[in-house]
């Protein structure tokens, strides 16, 4: 299995931004797909996640302007990132995990800058 992230960039505070993981490959029918972030010499941390049920969690810091979303058909789960500030900037991740892997799996990260 392979998660790809994309849809970071360079935007001002306040503006939008959605992210996107596409997993490839067999994914079990039990995963749970979370978005992580990691800011320069900070450790990297839940932003939100959602199970295969459509469940949803979200870091206190970003409920109210961030919802995550899922398509199991196209294996994809989006992050619609509202009201963006400087302090979201950071690198974001996908991670996908299943009670049939022994390891999570991880994206390569897209870089989101929110310039004030």
């Amino acid at each position: 299995v392979q998660l790809q992230a994309s849809g970071g960039g360079l935007v001002k505070a306040g503006r939008s931004l959605r992210l996107s993981c596409v997993a490839s490959g067999r994914i079990p029918s039990i995963t749970t797909i979370g978005w992580y972030r990691q800011a320069p010499g900070k450790r990297r941390e839940l932003v939100a996640d959602i199970t295969s049920g459509g469940s949803t969690s979200y870091d206190d810091f970003v409920k109210g302007r961030f919802t995550i979303s899922r398509d199991n058909a196209e294996n994809t789960v989006n992050l619609q990132m509202n009201d963006l500030k400087p302090e979201d900037t950071a690198i974001y991740y996908c991670k996908a995990e299943s009670p049939s892997w022994y390891d999570p799996k991880w994206g390569q990260g897209t870089k989101v800058t929110v310039s004030s």
